[in-house]
């Protein structure tokens, strides 16, 4: 047995797209730059000109997070057991939820505008409790609807065994 509970011997992770980190990297860029913007104008145009200095600041919160989202989701897993299936994210705050297939009340794939345009779906896993709830965002829509169809079936088999 493995001394680390974020690497357990018996399991093969599946990753998720890249997919995904393009498009938080765009939301977060859609979201600072136009910040970065704003203080350049202002900073020419109404106060002293090194207040467009400050337009580094989001730029500077730009770069950070690009690296950041790269590696949430590189993080980001799950894996299929022969009883429950496990989701894990996180670099520095890091988590695996455990899902036992016979707890699942029902799966949802979900895909917003931008995911669809991007490729990629979310797999959300709803149980009796909601802390055992768990999504597994940027998957491919095939993948997606496999894993949806998959889980579906073995949550009734187990279900069934009750």
């Amino acid at each position: 047995m493995s001394a680390d509970p974020f690497a357990p011997d018996d399991v093969h992770w599946h990753a998720v797209s890249r997919r995904l980190a393009v498009a938080r990297r765009l939301l977060t860029a859609l979201t600072l730059v136009p910040v970065a913007l704003a203080l350049v104008v202002v900073g020419v145009l109404v106060g002293p000109g090194w207040l467009a200095l400050l337009a580094l600041l989001p730029l500077l919160v730009l770069g950070w997070a690009w690296w950041v989202i790269g590696r949430q989701v590189g993080a980001t897993g799950y894996a299929e057991r022969d009883d429950d299936l496990l989701v894990r994210k996180g670099i520095l705050f890091r988590s695996i939820v455990v899902v036992p297939y016979g707890r699942m009340q029902f799966v949802d794939v979900e895909a917003g505008p931008l995911a669809r345009r991007l490729g990629y779906a979310t797999v959300q896993l709803h149980t009796a409790s909601p802390g055992t709830d768990a999504s597994i965002p940027g998957l491919s829509p095939d993948e997606a609807a496999r894993l949806r169809d998959r889980l579906a079936q073995r949550g009734e088999a187990r279900l069934a065994g009750l």
